[in-house]
């Protein structure tokens, strides 16, 4: 079964021969490879590029262990080029080379090359890094695949779709299991054997027992406020462990770089600033996320919320979590604060949106849950509930849209109704 990656094959079509390195990121098993040793080559050929002139170098492959000195690898792919004709390199995994931002430098300076790379680590898009490139480095952020994508290759009806979607995520290996106990084992598998191990080798960490517990942590947390302080407060109480914050902050920044989780900062929509305590955490992946914790703790309202989140990322928002200040007149004549939380703020240029995650609201105190929220920020802009089903859009009195789930996830351009 071939997935289609359409959206990710056009931005790799607008930006061929443009001069800049192609960089295509993202977790590992997300489909980077597929893409583009498949899917773009193939576009390639059915353009016209010879086979002889596309270059391809899997960099985590044993048998391409050689090439993984920098110096060996671009003599290698000079060898390869015979002529005055466009080449075209894919370097696969390219982390696995050291000092490889000097041999993508080096062929940038090589006038019949378009070089495509792919990484499995942030770092190395480190700012030093995009000063080497010096502007021209162009990155293309691949995400496991969106329920678009996934229904779109399953052989069945939405409800069954969405349920498979919500326990074992996009991964593509995953979507082409047809039994649910080869779908799980191998994520657990992949956390533990692939994701984790490369955190740990890659960021020489030594406390890998309490690494293992901060990811259980973070799954269980997906949706609510914590920060490190919090953590380190848990695992000294509960545990009897010293865990500092600062060793903590750190381990979560390797788990970002390493594509496994998102950071979601929080907004203050009334003051319009950034406030940096409390930020949210969301898997990349919510399978990953369920595997972590051995499928317990399947809160719909809580892994919604992280489709929800990852959703937007694939359209190219960026994406907040928001807090409204109010303020309110007791019954003694003195004035309660409440901190109220929209979901998502989500941006795009001057576009803005309001966004709130719902399983339903069938009582009215959730319905004055999801709603007050909004009642309460001072701009026009849209606001959006998302519900779990498939009802069609409709604004109730106050304005708001209210959406289904399927709505939402199967119209690109579904925050526009």
């Amino acid at each position: 079964m071939e997935i289609k990656r359409d959206s990710y094959l056009e931005q790799l079509k607008i930006r061929k021969d443009n001069g800049m390195i192609k960089i295509i990121t993202g977790i590992r098993r997300c489909g980077k490879s597929f893409l583009l040793f498949v899917l773009f080559k193939k576009y390639l050929l059915e353009n016209g590029v010879d086979r002889d002139h596309i270059i391809e170098i899997a960099l985590d492959g044993i048998e391409n262990e050689e090439l993984r000195d920098p110096k060996k690898c671009y003599q290698h792919i000079k060898d390869a080029m015979k002529d005055d004709r466009k080449y075209y390199l894919i370097l696969d995994e390219v982390q696995f080379m050291p000092r490889f931002e000097e041999v993508l430098n080096s062929l940038l300076r090589i006038r019949n090359i378009d070089v495509y790379v792919t990484g499995s680590n942030s770092k190395f898009l480190s700012s030093d890094i995009v000063t080497e490139f010096r502007g021209r480095g162009d990155e293309v952020r691949i995400y496991p695949l969106s329920f678009a994508e996934f229904y779109a290759a399953f052989d069945g009806e939405y409800d069954e779709a969405w349920e498979e979607y919500m326990a074992y995520g996009g991964l593509p290996q995953v979507a082409q299991f047809s039994v649910e106990r080869q779908k799980a084992e191998y994520l657990k598998n992949m956390f533990a054997n692939v994701y984790i191990k490369d955190v740990v080798e890659r960021n020489k960490i030594q406390n890998v027992e309490e690494l293992g517990t901060l990811v259980d942590i973070l799954a269980s947390a997906i949706g609510s406020p914590t920060n490190p302080t919090k953590i380190a407060n848990t695992f000294k109480s509960e545990r009897g462990v010293n865990y500092s914050n600062k060793t903590i902050s750190r381990h979560i920044d390797h788990l970002a770089e390493a594509f496994l989780i998102f950071k979601a900062d929080r907004y203050d929509i009334k003051g319009r600033k950034y406030v940096g305590a409390n930020q949210k955490y969301y898997f990349s992946d919510i399978g990953l996320r369920n595997a972590r914790l051995n499928f317990r703790q399947q809160e719909p309202t809580h892994i919604m919320e992280n489709i929800v989140y990852n959703e937007l990322l694939v359209r190219g928002y960026n994406v907040d979590v928001g807090i409204v200040d109010v303020f309110a007149k007791n019954g003694k004549g003195k004035r309660d604060h409440k901190q109220l939380e929209v979901d998502f703020v989500v941006n795009q240029g001057s576009q803005r949106y309001y966004i709130q995650v719902a399983y339903d609201m069938a009582s009215e105190e959730k319905q004055a849950q999801e709603l007050n929220p909004f009642r309460n920020i001072p701009d026009s802009f849209k606001k959006i509930v998302i519900v779990n089903g498939t009802k069609k859009p409709w604004r109730n009195e106050e304005g708001f849209v209210v959406m289904g789930m399927k709505y939402f996830l199967l119209n690109a351009d579904s925050l526009e109704f």
